[in-house]
């Protein structure tokens, strides 16, 4: 699974925050890493919300899947570590969904995660 970091330049860290967050994001979607190919971290400071009392840093998760639209999250927080933490939350469970789309109620492989004709598919059932 390959991940790329990319931060603005109000997030600290650098190189290792890059590495934390590739670390996590192995650790969380293990099990899922056959499925999902590419993961991208956007991470970015959200100022005007500074002002306000409101969350300071903005974290935005987006991956490609094999054979599937991209999905993308985001969270805000006033950590990064806490942005980026439930956003990856919301990104396990929206892949976690995005799978159980490809499997009917008995486990099988839905028509939906099937590319090709449909008619081909129609005509084979008929027979």
């Amino acid at each position: 699974m390959q991940v790329q970091v990319h931060a603005d330049d109000s997030i600290q860290g650098g190189e290792s925050l890059a590495q934390w967050a590739q670390a996590e994001i192995n650790a969380k979607l293990a099990r899922l890493k056959d499925y999902v190919v590419r993961v991208e971290v956007f991470l970015t400071g959200v100022d005007a919300l500074k002002t306000t009392g409101g969350p300071g840093k903005r974290c935005v998760l987006e991956t490609r899947a094999t054979g599937r639209p991209p999905i993308a999250v985001n969270a805000e927080a006033e950590k990064v570590k806490d942005a980026f933490s439930a956003a990856m939350e919301k990104l396990r469970r929206a892949v976690e969904t995005d799978l159980d789309k490809l499997k009917d109620k008995k486990g099988r492989e839905s028509v939906r995660g099937v590319e090709g004709d449909a008619s081909i598919q129609a005509e084979e059932g008929a027979a």
